[in-house]
């Protein structure tokens, strides 16, 4: 019995140990849990931004760019204070490849001008977030917060009939200053106010500026009775969000600064900076 117990007893080792040998993995086998159990695996980290650096904001525009946006630098005579002029004043910071901004301020006979500019390189902590992702996120913030109006569709010179039958056209505001609709007799064409710019010039978004930019246009009056036209256009490229703050308030309170004209100089200055981003 005890030699039957022995033998019975090896047999079982010995099937245990051929089994081993056999149940190894061979060509084209796999293990059952191979991918699950892939402890050296980790969760894909969000990319970093496309820029590291920012170009120093008080040497981003020209001195060609500075004459257009304050005209005052021209009149000053003294050239030591011409130059402060053309230099600016930085703004504090305390990491200048995180954020840089600068301040210019310059009184002509005829306005005084303010120009800022803020370039913010974003940076994201969550590692499932990338930087490009946070700055959308930033300036989408931004863009909400200014309230921007709802399109318009463009203003066609030709009248269209009311429900009523008589003929509105398109620059009648039904309070009597463009004429006598219901009599039939011509609106004759009302200017926009300067409180009111065309809807071309309304605050909106700019569809050739970086990855996203907006503008933004507003009238206040500021220390005096004279009002202060501001011009803001933000964009986004990457994960850097560009700030251009213009604004003008004239000398005589009877005057407005012109909408076109400063939205012009706004924009071309921040195509100039949005191709130095790029450069």
């Amino acid at each position: 019995m005890q030699r039957k117990a022995y033998v019975s007893g090896a047999a079982v080792l010995l099937a245990a140990v051929l089994a081993g040998c056999t149940g190894g993995s061979g060509v084209g086998s796999s293990a059952p849990d191979s991918k699950g159990g892939d402890t050296g695996t980790t969760a894909a980290v969000a990319q970093p931004g496309k820029y590291r650096t920012l170009p120093e904001a008080c040497g981003a525009a020209d001195h060609d760019t500075l004459d257009a946006l304050l005209p005052g630098i021209q009149e000053t005579t003294d050239e030591t204070q011409q130059e402060r002029a053309y230099a600016g004043e930085a703004t504090l910071t305390y990491d200048t490849d995180r954020r840089d901004g600068c301040d210019w301020k310059v009184a002509s006979a005829a306005a005084t001008d303010h120009l800022f500019v803020d370039f913010e390189r974003v940076v994201s902590y969550d590692n499932t977030v990338s930087d490009e992702g946070k700055a959308e996120e930033l300036y989408a913030a931004r863009q909400t917060a200014a309230d921007l109006p709802e399109p318009t569709a463009s203003v066609s010179g030709d009248a269209t009939p009311s429900p009523s039958g008589s003929t509105v056209g398109p620059a009648d505001t039904g309070n009597g200053a463009a004429g006598d609709a219901t009599s039939g007799a011509p609106s004759s064409p009302a200017s926009p106010s300067a409180s009111q710019p065309p809807a071309d010039l309304q605050p909106r978004v700019l569809d050739d500026l970086g990855d996203e930019a907006f503008l933004d246009d507003k009238l206040s009056t500021g220390s005096s009775t004279a009002q202060q036209r501001t011009v803001t256009v933000v964009f986004r490229t990457s994960n850097v969000i560009v700030t251009i703050e213009y604004s003008e308030q004239p000398t005589a309170s009877a005057n407005t600064p012109d909408s076109k004209e400063m939205q012009d100089r706004a924009q071309k200055l921040a195509q100039e900076l949005a191709s130095r981003l790029n450069g």
